[in-house]
């Protein structure tokens, strides 16, 4: 093992490799980032493969760039329920095949610790009342038992695999008050090491750990299954952007406001994939609270990471959350003797690096579609006036646009206890005005940790947000991840009536048409106290810099400075409110669910499917000759879709829409039309989510426009017919399939049923202008080949009609990472167009899973093979 040095921590001794040794004088040049990526690279890479990954990544500081690969290998993986439920019913139905095959399936087992969060399926059925948790909890439990049941057979029969109740928080909240230790300690070779809290997570805000100095980001499902079965996660060592901070945030603006600025800024450079990384004095000027809400948007702005090195807040943050000081000592002594230690002096290289003056930022809305347009909050009137919706009825005094949701929600603005307190405290004003929201507004508050709870009373503020209707209503991603429940009767007659067009206003991390709730296509971004001042607006179309919030039963207007807390007052409320004991305590008591510990689980090596069950299927694609989709052929376009195609568009998460034909299918099989659950509660069952792929009244069909939800023209025949039952009619008649895409194709969370309902649906290749990562890893998780036109090409100059085709040369020997590929658009009126492609694929090992189908025929053809390999090589008894 290269350079290594001797630590000692809390009267211990412990090895640790050492950095300024092995990097030989270029370790100030280096990103933190690429500096934990050495680490990481020289204490798990072996021989030859090592001591060329080392250079590379010193060659990196010389540069700013670089095209070689390095094998990381994460310490941890974290998962949430929705994501593991698909995950884990790959590896039982994989187990499943290696029975069949007569392979025990106890070889197939996590090599890797694996948290997994019941956080995903908490819905707002219960709200404006001191008993909404409870409520909500039977909902959920009731709803989601069997899958649940799923979940605790995972825990007890997979080694490794651990799952957090419901009701003990969000996964990256957890993960930043549990899970994270910043240095590990462990056991190598028989020595006492201590090395950097490394890990992967499957959901795309994975990267919120990086507000604390932990090197994570998100990953598909399936990428996440590589690593879990042993092998790293290969990476292109990636380019690196620095976004400089100076100054001060002033007074009255939040972490929730420079985390918009920065997602604005970021996109508006074109950041797709890189690492980003925080650097410069005003680094120093934000607590560990405010950059976790900034490094939690990284999917937002497009990066893969948005990494805050470790230093003294770090240490406040961990003491804070009930870390021993044993802990935090290892902390500091590592980071420090390794040079990982920030130094707000630094100015390492980077790829590019943009700077950000903090004294600039403002108060701060993001929408109403997109996380990356920002605006004054006072702007938000002028956005929607320019929509000139005109209502076709008398609305019963709601506004055009009422505020129908508002929802103080989400890791990304509920882990910091400050962006809470500064909520309660403008609830304590409005209370004491006797404000309340209008009867439309629906209102909660769904904080990331169940220590919430305990600080808010004692800083006695839980009293103020019930007064106003923000009572907790869980711990879990309600609103955020689209299950806010129903919306209020008032406003679903209004809607139908097209008397109004509602609004959402959320703490959460994204607003996409669709995404809070299947009916609603306008919504903003903002911070938890602004969230309380909206919903007591009622009205969106108000502009709060110069319109009173509320007028008082006495006549009096009441402006939003009249509301707003001073960081004095936070301050104040903040430092009577901790305790540092409140979230080990808080999360072990959540951790007792009776409900949760009372669901009955099967204990056999083998999960017992039910073929009757409309939660747990065993899918198809779970097999060893499901074959590689590469090659040359000639497809049709199932679809062709336009830019900014989200994962919500592809794989909805949302409530399941009654009138739909998943209904129906759902219905026919028992179930009841009026409790349907939502999309992401059926991912353990691949024929729900394959009818439900691009089910999105927002999704326009470039095609075909103007047909259905979720439908398209089958070509030969001209009919138009559901996306299932075209796919099934191409297979049927031997016909290939593709989909062609405009810019960031993929965009939003790391669900791998985006790509695993396009396999299912036959799409061999999907070709775009350009995939957000996540999503192109999926897709080659799934065998599906990512291509990428070549500039001035787009689904709009394209112009593909019905009948039109598209020739792929895509041979499996002549694939290689980023490589030209020859496609051929075959025109119905007999011309031809020859465009050169470039294979979105970054590294061999993504190569060969292509060839071989994907990650799962992979693994199990791995399987299979040492299975055999062991046989042969056993010695003969007589």
């Amino acid at each position: 093992m290269p350079a290594r040095t001797a630590l000692k921590a809390g009267g211990a001794t412990f090895l640790a490799i050492d950095l300024p040794r092995l990097a030989k004088g270029r370790l100030a040049r280096m990103p933190w980032v690429l500096r934990l990526l050495l680490e990481n690279v020289a204490r798990n890479m072996e021989g030859a493969e090592r001591e060329t990954a080392i250079e590379a990544l010193l060659a990196w500081a010389d540069t700013g760039t670089s095209e070689a690969e390095v094998a990381f290998q994460p310490g941890r993986v974290l998962m949430h329920d929705t994501t593991s439920t698909p995950a884990l019913v790959d590896l039982a139905a994989m187990r499943s095949t290696l029975a069949e095959a007569g392979i025990d399936p106890a070889v197939l087992n996590s090599s890797l610790p694996v948290d997994v969060s019941v956080d995903h399926s908490l819905a707002v059925e219960a709200f404006g009342r001191p008993d909404a948790p409870a409520r909500n909890m039977e909902f959920e439990i009731r709803r989601n038992a069997e899958r649940y049941g799923f979940l605790r057979w995972a825990s007890k029969v997979l080694e490794g695999v651990r799952i957090n109740p419901p009701g003990t928080g969000i996964m990256h909240t957890i993960n930043l008050e549990q899970l994270a230790t910043v240095a590990t300690a462990q056991e190598r070779e028989g020595a006492a090491w201590l090395v950097p809290d490394m890990m992967i997570g499957t959901d795309s805000h994975t990267p919120m750990v990086n507000g604390i100095g932990v090197l994570g980001w998100g990953v598909g499902g399936l990428e996440a299954q590589t690593v879990m079965f042993g092998m790293p996660t290969m990476l292109r060592i990636p380019d690196v952007i620095g976004v400089r901070l100076s100054g001060h945030l002033r007074p009255g603006v939040l972490a929730t406001d420079l985390a918009l600025t920065v997602t604005q800024r970021l996109r508006a450079i074109g950041v797709s994939g890189e690492f980003v990384e925080f650097f410069g004095p005003g680094v120093s000027t934000l607590s560990a609270g405010d950059r976790c809400v900034v490094a939690n948007m990284a999917p937002e702005y497009g990066a893969t990471t948005g990494f805050f090195p470790v230093d003294k807040h770090t240490l406040d943050y961990l003491r804070g959350t009930g870390r021993s000081p044993e802990a935090v000592e290892r902390v500091r002594v590592l980071m420090q003797a390794v040079g990982l230690w920030f130094d707000p002096s630094s100015s390492p290289r980077y790829t590019r690096s943009i700077e950000i003056d903090l004294d600039a930022v403002h108060m701060h809305v993001a929408g109403p579609r997109r996380p990356q347009d920002l605006h004054g909050f006072g702007e938000t009137a002028a956005l929607l006036k320019a929509l000139a919706f005109k209502p076709k009825a008398p609305a019963g005094g709601m506004p055009r646009h009422p505020i129908a949701i508002a929802a103080i929600t989400s890791c990304t603005n509920t882990s910091d206890p400050r962006l809470l307190i500064a909520a309660g405290l403008v609830a304590r004003k409005a209370r004491a005005l006797g404000l309340k929201a209008p009867p439309w507004v629906k209102t909660s508050t769904g904080p990331g940790s169940p220590a919430a709870a305990d600080y808010l009373r004692r800083a006695g503020l839980s009293e103020d947000l019930s007064a106003v209707g923000f009572d907790i209503v869980g711990y879990g991603c309600t609103t955020c991840i689209g299950n806010p429940g129903q919306l209020l009767p008032q406003v679903q007659a209004a809607m139908s009536a097209e008397s109004i067009h509602p609004v959402a206003v959320l703490s959460g991390n994204r607003n996409f048409p669709g995404r809070v709730h299947p009916d609603l296509d306008l919504g903003f971004l903002m911070s938890p106290p602004l969230v309380i001042a909206f919903a007591l607006a009622g009205d969106a179309e108000k502009d709060l810099r110069s319109e009173p919030v509320q007028v008082t039963a006495s006549g009096r207007e009441v402006f939003l400075h009249d509301l707003w807390p001073t960081p004095a007052e936070i301050d104040e409320c903040l430092a009577a409110s901790q305790d540092p004991s409140d979230y080990r305590r808080a999360f072990a008591l959540a951790s007792q669910n009776p409900l949760w510990h009372q669901l009955p689980a099967p204990d056999s090596a083998l999960y017992p499917w039910n073929p009757k069950s409309t939660a747990l299927r065993r899918p198809p694609f779970a097999a060893m000759d499901e074959g590689s989709l590469l090659g040359r052929y000639t497809a049709y376009p199932l679809l062709v879709v336009g830019d900014d195609i989200t994962t919500d568009h592809i794989s909805p998460a949302s409530a399941i829409p009654k009138d739909s034909l998943v209904a129906d299918f759902l219905v026919e099989r028992g179930d009841d039309r009026d409790d349907l659950n939502v999309f992401a509660s059926r991912r353990g069952n691949w024929e729900v989510m394959v009818r439900g792929a691009f089910h999105s009244k927002t999704l326009r069909n470039l095609l075909a426009p103007g047909v259905p939800v979720a439908h398209t023209v089958h070509a030969p025949s001209g009919q138009v017919m559901p996306l299932y039952d075209a796919a099934r009619r191409y297979a049927s008649d031997g016909d290939a399939v593709v989909l062609v895409a405009g810019e960031r194709y993929g965009t939003g969370s790391s669900r791998d049923w985006a790509a695993k309902g396009q396999r299912l649906l036959g799409i061999r290749a999907v070709l775009a202008n350009s995939f957000e990562r996540i999503h192109r890893s999926n897709l080659v998780g799934m065998g599906i080949l990512p291509l990428k036109f070549p500039a001035g090409v787009t689904p709009a100059t394209l112009n593909l009609v019905l009948g039109d085709r598209i020739s792929v040369e895509a041979a499996p020997e002549n694939l290689s990472p980023r490589c030209s590929v020859e496609v051929r658009v075959l025109r119905a009126d007999g011309s031809a167009q020859t465009l050169m492609a470039t294979a979105a694929v970054e590294t061999q090992l993504e190569v060969d899973l292509l060839r071989k189908g994907g990650v799962i025929p992979s693994t199990l053809q791995r399987i299979v093979a040492e299975h055999r390999l062991q046989a042969q090589t056993q010695p003969c008894t007589s």
